[in-house]
């Protein structure tokens, strides 16, 4: 299904151009937006099959725990929108299929809410999912522009949400039109939420990756949880050369296209920083076997992003589908290797570097 084809359905109305979530939608669903020239280097392992798994398909379990909550699947649908009628729509299409697939969900950058009360309600997603993880998010660089744990803790607030993530996008910020690009002594600002907010805390990268030596130096500050959002998939310099006006930004995109950490180097690195912190690996994931390989690469949760977003744009059952399908292919990875629950799986000797990488 195209991008087109997903715009003749309901939940896209034409809207101004100026409101920014819906054109970052549009955009991911219209041009070629991927990065370029770098993979999430999960092609480059494979599982080793066995052929006597011992195991039943019916009995596999993706039962899970993350950060001490209970999963039905070790599956996120990673944060991706929000903030005007149309994403609102389609956040409620996502929370209502997470929760009854039992996956966990992140939701777009909450600011817009936080600072415009009215928008508050494009984010009330906890109404559709009373019972999975949601993760309310905001941008880690507006702490440096006037946010503080007070705005954090609204962003909760108005998202329902277990967990808060701050998410790191300085690449996007440079290229995006009036962005925030004043970067400088985030880590103790972050530090200072980890110890003024209820709920734990987690940072994300939105398409470049996190190493082990930010992740290290973000879990010493009281992190709780890294998404890596490894490069791979979507390529946000790429997205924001669609919007710029300016010629030598858009120009300049294009040396980015092929920027960043592969996603499964990312995980490698960050579990070895720590053991007991939580570990989302995204980033270019294009199937649940995808997904198999960062689990047993080290991370707790799998997520997934712009391929899923084309499913929610369509319909309910063509999301639903999309949900399954990756479950199936989860389970199918874990057959084809014996492994009966996510345990064995991320215990599993199983996933080796492929000869050809």
């Amino acid at each position: 299904m195209s991008g087109k084809d997903a715009y003749s359905q309901s939940l896209l109305p034409e809207v101004p151009t100026g409101e920014r979530k819906i054109e970052h939608v549009r955009l991911c669903l219209n041009e070629e937006v991927g990065s370029v020239g770098v993979t999430s280097g999960l092609e480059k392992y494979r599982f080793r099959h066995n052929a006597l798994p011992e195991t039943d398909f019916n009995d596999i379990s993706l039962e899970t725990c993350f950060l001490g909550m209970k999963v039905r699947t070790p599956l996120l649908i990673s944060s991706m929108t929000g903030g005007s009628e149309a994403t609102g729509a389609i956040n409620e299409r996502l929370a209502a299929a997470a929760e009854e697939r039992g996956w966990a969900m992140g939701i777009g950058s909450v600011r817009a809410a936080v600072e415009k009360e009215e928008l508050a309600s494009t984010f009330h997603v906890r109404k559709h999912a009373p019972t999975i993880p949601v993760i309310a998010n905001l941008g880690a660089v507006q702490l440096n522009y006037g946010f503080g744990a007070d705005e954090c803790r609204r962003a909760v607030d108005i998202a329902g949400a277990d967990l808060l993530v701050l998410h790191l996008n300085g690449l996007q910020e440079l290229f995006q039109p009036g962005g925030n690009t004043n970067f400088s002594g985030l880590l103790s600002r972050i530090e200072q939420v980890c110890q003024q907010i209820h709920v734990p805390v987690g940072v994300k990268e939105v398409g470049w990756g996190i190493d082990g030596e930010t992740a290290a130096r973000l879990f010493r500050a009281g992190v709780d949880f890294v998404d890596v959002a490894g490069a791979g998939g979507t390529s946000w310099s790429q997205v924001e050369k669609f919007r710029s006006k300016d010629p030598v930004r858009r120009a300049a995109a294009e040396a980015f296209a092929g920027w960043g950490i592969p996603t499964a180097e990312c995980i490698t690195e960050v579990r070895k920083v720590s053991h007991q912190a939580g570990v989302i690996g995204s980033g270019g994931l294009e199937n649940g076997v995808d997904a198999a390989k960062v689990l047993a690469l080290g991370a707790d949760m799998a997520g997934y992003g712009r391929s899923l977003l084309g499913p929610a744009v369509k319909s309910e059952d063509a999301l639903h589908a999309a949900l399954a399908q990756v479950e199936f292919e989860l389970r199918g990875a874990m057959f084809g290797i014996g492994a009966g629950n996510i345990a064995v799986l991320r215990g599993t000797t199983r996933l080796v570097r492929s000869l050809s990488s």
